[in-house]
């Protein structure tokens, strides 16, 4: 079951929320609300408003002030809104205390996500991985849901004398993320078993922030049909292709973006997925040049790589969607200091090359811009660990010049 387009009429109608602190600004917050607005677009809602309201510390009993509250309730009404999105994950006391002011679904960001990962999920295994995370955030927030999960399981027999509906849920709950447990145990055996399957072949893997491009990279080099569109997360299942370059044979795999404030559920739930980038050779870090927020967003991939055990592995920094890369260039006379923005391109180049002890190729693959330069360059990184892993086997694969990429 793909994710399908939904007429803007049929869409949820929401409203995001964020927190200014002193940790994340204005400027920060409004680009956090950016992303969590593409997330709810994503997921087929149409978000009608944005709140932001300065705090240090959320509040304890609803994330934001009663005046914050009330002025987000007003707006609900006004524009008969269907939910509140809000931008971090929320306690089970706020998401009750939230909807009976404002009456109507209140989501947070992880519940967005998961919520995101569920429809986009298309094997056995992704919905089996997202469902394992759904329950597992459920559980401690069943006293704000009206679940009624005995109805999926007969309930004569089953509730113990005085056993409320929330003890009941409960142990439905606890028993199919038990279930769910099992049965991840069995497909990370298959996927074990699947990568064993592939010899020794050298692996490279994908990996970057969500809509970066990985989807449409790994098109052009494996010359298939992965689904590649302009949508957070829409790529779930890890996808495997041979791809052959200069004659060199290897496995490129294309994984599940990242993101900020990732749910953790889903990190472990992900573990077989995530196992591709674990066990690859080389990582192909793809990021967005043309995002105003790409060095945080290489922050993000590399942290969570350090978590998932893969920041020891040989990377190279894939900076995509040139074509789409814009700057304002300074004038002459304005003193005032130069930003991001006064950036160019080339400027970029030199500070990423000098600044990174990993490789750097800065590409667009929409565009087939520097393709070729990115080719010789993989081929190159690839051909050395065949090498070592393969030294009898050179006839596999001719030798080309490192510079120029012509065949010696």
């Amino acid at each position: 079951m793909g994710s399908k387009e939904i007429n803007i009429e049929d869409r949820e109608r929401s409203a995001v929320v964020g927190l200014i602190n002193s940790s994340q600004g204005e400027a920060k917050v409004e680009e956090y609300l950016d992303e969590l607005t593409f997330l709810a677009e994503t997921a087929g809602a149409h978000v009608l408003g944005r709140f932001v309201q300065r705090m240090e510390l959320p509040n304890r009993a609803t994330f934001v002030g009663s005046g914050k509250l009330e002025e987000i309730h007003d707006f609900v009404k006004i524009h008969d809104l269907d939910s509140i999105i809000f931008d971090d994950e929320l306690s089970p006391t706020q998401l009750r205390n939230i909807e009976k002011v404002l009456e109507i679904k209140v989501l947070d960001r992880t519940n967005l996500i998961l919520d995101i990962f569920a429809n986009h999920a298309q094997t056995a295994s992704a919905r089996t991985q997202v469902e394992l995370a759904q329950y597992q955030y459920m559980l401690p927030r069943l006293t704000r849901m009206w679940t009624h999960l005995e109805r999926q399981r007969g309930g004569i027999g089953m509730r113990g004398p005085g056993e409320t509906q929330i003890e009941t849920d409960r142990r439905i709950i606890l028993d199919k993320i038990s279930r769910l447990k099992n049965d991840l145990v069995k497909i990370d055996k298959q996927k074990a078993t699947q990568r064993k399957n592939r010899g020794k072949s050298v692996r490279v893997a994908l990996v970057g922030y969500t809509n970066v491009g990985k989807s449409t990279i790994m098109n052009v080099l494996s010359k298939s049909e992965v689904l590649a569109e302009n949508k957070l997360f829409a790529t779930l299942d890890t996808t495997v292709r041979k791809v052959v370059v200069q004659n060199l044979p290897f496995l490129l795999a294309d994984t599940v973006g990242f993101i900020r404030k990732l749910p953790h559920g889903l990190v472990n739930s992900f573990k077989s997925t995530l196992d591709e980038t674990r066990e690859a050779d080389i990582l192909l870090h793809v990021i967005d040049i043309s995002h105003e927020a790409f060095e945080e967003q290489i922050e993000v991939v590399d942290q969570t790589l350090k978590e998932i055990g893969a920041s020891d592995k040989k990377m190279i920094y894939v900076f995509n969607k040139i074509d789409a890369f814009q700057y304002t260039p300074k004038e002459e006379d304005d003193l005032t200091p130069s930003t991001k923005e006064n950036i160019s391109l080339e400027e970029w180049k030199r500070t990423w090359m000098a600044k990174s002890n990993d490789q750097a190729i800065f590409i667009s693959a929409k565009e087939r811009d520097n393709m070729e330069s990115f080719k010789t360059l993989l081929y190159n990184e690839v051909k050395k660990i065949h090498v070592q892993r393969f030294p009898y086997n050179d006839f596999l694969f001719n030798y080309y010049d490192d510079e120029s990429g012509d065949q010696i």
